[in-house]
């Protein structure tokens, strides 16, 4: 081999070690025959379908598959058919006549591409109002709403109801239990506009809750032109208003509820005033402490005690009176039966979060009344005060006195909650049935305390709403003092008295039993409002889409 020959090989070796295409990891081996094709485009996305693949189109009629059934991919030249059928999308009709809460839950419970739109209305502004200001004045409205204790689903659809009413779509409210935010955006292109209120403080007035729902009722109707500043007067006018009863009224209401408490349990004209004279020292006690900015537990805890002290007082003496029949009534001037109803409610509506507070903020109020009622109680055993647990069984039968009792109960009740005067005897009447009912299941029928108390509220849930339908307000001031002669006092003090006295198992039995009660009266008045939904028509999206959100996974 001449030295030339001997050249060419090692000069090819070097082209081929320093060739770049040659010396990239990414180079086809030498040898390896690969197909070309001529302008192929390159597959980078994740979603391609991998070459040599095969795949199935389903038909066009075939229903959507099983999680069993082969992937597929979509083809825009063999596409399912149209989402809108030919026919089209029926539409979404509500009655006019209907109350303003029906139709706006209603519209709440659709999905947002049903909802119709609203109608453009320009309440007496040039130009449209501005969308801030409609924004804080729904932000307004929803706090009174929710300081007042409406549930929070009623407050999301007064505050759908005053942006719509003002020509505000695509609008989503949100409320908790002191937090309100609603977003509003002008279209798919613009930012969206939020604005949120906090609730600090929570007042019982009842007449201000009705004002607002007139407020409400007087924007969402179309014959009625209320501007933005027309409103704003009357809210301010409203948040101004003084409460219709004075201290003192509220002061010997809240004996007289004692009082006619302790008759409900078997008491007499004695112990009807010892619970009175009990149950309004212990209300001045609680307006001392909230005028020095204690909070509401230690305002529980003060007024439970004066009603305690005397039934205890009267065991010591051994005066023939019943004690018990003496704390039993002041206690029901102090269950939180508002709050709890509320609590249930939005629970049952699945306003979980809001739910879990207002019970949070029920047991606090509990453990309060609990913690005054067990101090008296404990030093009246430790000094020999002969408190008999098994007296909560001799309860004596008088139909007539104890409907009487349960009737002053309720109006005592409705002047404690700032309700109107034009709402007071209905709501008294709504409670005389409710002890009624009770009274005929439990006493004469025999039927547990629990199943009874359960019919008796959902009678005073499906009457005021009824009532609230007639006249185009709430239903909280027909049903919140109705179901005061239900409220679980007696159950209550005995579980304490048996934990006082060391029989701890006997007196979780009978909390257990009072939070039993407690629950079936919540139910009963929810069950009661929905009952009365269900037999009026609300329009063609009156389909409760609320009942699929969950389904148990």
């Amino acid at each position: 081999m001449t030295q030339a020959e001997d050249k060419k090989p090692r000069s090819d070796e070097a082209r081929t070690t320093y060739d770049p295409e040659i010396t990239s990891e990414f180079a086809i081996p030498a040898g390896l025959e690969v197909s070309r094709g001529a302008g192929e485009p390159e597959t980078t996305s994740e979603f391609a379908v991998p070459s040599g693949l095969q795949t199935r189109q389903p038909p066009a009629a075939e229903a959507e598959g099983s999680a069993f059934s082969l992937p597929s991919t979509y083809s825009a030249q063999d596409a399912p058919p149209a989402f809108t059928p030919a026919t089209g999308v029926s539409a979404v009709s509500l009655i006019k006549d209907a109350p303003w809460q029906d139709r706006m839950r209603t519209m709440l419970r659709m999905p947002v591409t049903e909802r119709p739109a609203p109608e453009p209305v320009q309440r007496a502004e040039e130009g449209g109002p501005a969308i801030p200001r409609v924004l804080d004045l729904t932000l307004r409205i929803g706090e009174l709403l929710l300081a007042g204790g409406e549930g929070a689903e009623d407050v999301e659809a007064a505050m759908f109801a005053v942006c719509r009413s003002y020509g505000l779509d695509r609008c989503e409210p949100n409320v908790t239990f002191t937090l309100l935010s609603i977003s509003h955006q002008p279209s798919l292109v613009d930012d969206p506009v939020t604005a949120s209120r906090t609730v600090r403080r929570r007042g019982t007035d009842y007449t201000r809750l009705a004002a607002v729902f007139r407020l409400v009722d007087d924007l969402t109707d179309a014959e009625t032109h209320v501007s933005l500043e027309e409103a704003y007067r009357r809210l301010a006018e409203i948040r101004r208003n003084r409460h219709p009863y004075p201290g003192w009224a509220l002061t010997l209401a809240s004996g007289l509820l004692a009082g006619a408490a302790s008759v409900l349990v078997g008491g007499d004209a004695l112990v009807f005033v010892a619970a009175a004279l009990g149950a309004m020292l212990g209300d001045r006690l609680a307006w001392l402490c909230a005028g020095r900015g204690l909070p509401e537990f230690y305002q529980f805890t003060v007024a439970a005690m004066p009603p305690a002290a005397i039934g205890v007082a009267f065991a010591l003496a051994h005066v023939g009176v019943a004690g018990s029949a003496v704390v039993t009534g002041g206690l029901f001037a102090l269950l939180p039966g508002r709050a709890l109803v509320a609590g249930v409610q939005d629970g049952l509506t699945g306003f979980y979060i809001t739910a879990s507070a207002r019970l949070l903020e029920v047991m606090y109020f509990f453990v309060g009344i609990v913690t005054g009622v067990l101090i008296v109680l404990y030093f009246g055993v430790k000094v020999g005060g002969q408190l008999n647990p098994d007296a909560a069984l001799i309860v004596s039968q008088r139909p007539v006195v104890q409907i009487v009792a349960s009737m002053l109960l309720s109006l005592t009740f409705a002047v404690l909650l700032q309700q109107e005067r034009s709402t007071v005897v209905w709501v008294t009447l709504n409670g005389g049935v409710a002890w009624s009912v009770y009274g005929a299941m439990h006493v004469a029928g025999g039927i547990s305390p629990v199943a009874s108390t359960a019919v008796a509220a959902g009678l005073v849930g499906l009457f005021g709403q009824l009532l609230s339908r007639y006249r185009f307000a709430s239903a909280l001031p027909y049903t919140t003092a109705a179901i005061g002669p239900l409220l679980p006092g007696s159950a209550t003090y005995f579980g304490l008295l048996n934990m006082a006295q060391n029989q701890v198992d006997k007196g979780l039995v009978s909390l257990a039993n009072a939070a039993s009660l407690a629950m079936a009266i919540a139910i009963g008045v929810n069950l009661g409002s929905e009952i009365s939904r269900l037999t009026l028509r609300i329009g063609s999206a009156g389909k409760r889409r609320a009942a699929k959100r969950t389904r148990g996974f």
